[in-house]
This record gives C-alpha cells, structure tokens and sequence, in this order.
C-alpha cells in the first residue's frame, strides 16, 4: 500500500517545513523539532500539500458532502484539497468564512458554498484549538454538522492536562480528527532514514516527557 504518510514527512523534510535543532513551543518547552506550515507557500508545494490532504481523507473513509476552510491557513487548504479531492474523481463543494461579517455586497461571515450537511474542517495543526472551536460553532450556527477535522500533523503532545489538543477535540466534539501524519510516522521516517536518524534519540526523549498515548483515529 502507497505509504503517503512517510512520503508526507519526507516532502515536509525537503520543504523545511519540518526542521530539526532546539525550538521552543508556546507552551514554553524545548522541542527538537518545528512544523511551520506556513511554509507551503508556492503552486507546486500547496499542489503537493493538497494531494496529502485529499489521500488522507480517503484513506479514512469519512462520509462528508463539503469542505470548510477557517480563516486564515485553512481557506487556500480547503480551496486546493477540494481540487484534489475533484482530480481524484470526487467533487465537493468548499466554503470559507471571513474573520469581520461582510456588510455590503453578498454579506455574511462566509464565502463559497452554502453550509450544509456533513462539513469536513480542513487546517493546518490544532495547538489550542481554538479555530476549531470557532469553526464547530460557525457550522452549526448555520444549521449544518461538523463530522470532522483534518489537520497536517498530528504533533501528540499534551496540553495543560493528560490530554492534546487533538484529543480534547475529539473528547468535546464527539469528531473524528485525521491527521496526513503523527508523531509517530516522524518517529518511523527517522528511524528509517540513516541521513536523518541522529535525530531520533531527542524526538523520542520528548515524546517520552510531554507526548500522549496512542489514540488511533
């Protein structure tokens, strides 16, 4: 089976999206590594990231009728995983909404396709979780159901409590949250790659201080 998980923390690797030294979190820890995904900036980069997006949702077998982008990292994700969903044969609508209501024109606090259904949040980590929160109650303000969240990078690491993020999302929610990639894949990829696995030893030591156990999607 086509293992895009490695091949996402490869492409994030070549992208220095993904690096590697001493960075410290907004949780003021010292990580030995940084994912900025800010850093897919360009066509063939955004393409690319969109395509793992598009494989990841698949491969979880989710049932959805549209795509929601938050303001702002989600809108161009949502806008280029659902090309990639179209290439790949399935076509859905997309929507976005503004951070300031509209007053004039069209209006409103979205673009795009009406809210409705089963809503797919697309962005790019959750560190607070705050725009999904955002994000969960915009859709059901406007009568549809958010039925899950997919994120880049699933980093597995606590919060102020014995939980991530992630599973705080999930714990509220009742959601499923898919990520392209985990902590884990990281692990696996250093692991298996010589070039790369002097690495290892400081990414395994802070998963075994702040990391969470294993919460399979």
């Amino acid at each position: 089976m086509y293992n895009f998980r490695q091949d996402f923390i490869h492409f994030a690797v070549q992208q220095k999206v993904l690096r590697f030294g001493e960075f410290q979190t907004k949780a003021g820890r010292l990580s030995p590594y940084f994912f900025n995904a800010g850093l897919f900036n360009d066509g063939i980069s955004l393409r690319n990231l969109s395509q793992f997006y598009a494989q990841a949702i698949l491969a979880s077998n989710i049932q959805f009728d549209m795509l929601f982008g938050p303001a702002y990292k989600g809108i161009p994700l949502a806008a280029g995983t659902a090309i990639a969903l179209a290439e790949q044969g399935r076509n859905v609508p997309y929507c976005y909404n503004r951070k300031e209501a509209k007053d004039h024109g069209e209006g409103g606090t979205t673009v795009g396709a009406k809210l409705q259904g089963r809503v797919l949040i697309i962005d790019d980590v959750i560190s607070a979780g705050t725009s999904v929160r955002e994000s969960i109650d915009l859709i059901r303000a406007e009568g549809a159901e958010p039925c899950a969240v997919v994120i880049a990078l699933d980093r597995m690491e606590r919060g102020q409590g014995d939980l991530s993020a992630v599973q705080e999302v999930r714990l509220s929610y009742n959601i499923p949250v898919v990520a392209i990639a985990t902590l884990n894949d990281l692990l696996g990829f250093l692991q298996g790659t010589p070039e790369m696995v002097e690495n290892l030893t400081a990414v395994q030591t802070y998963r075994d201080l702040f990391g969470v156990k294993n919460d399979p999607i």
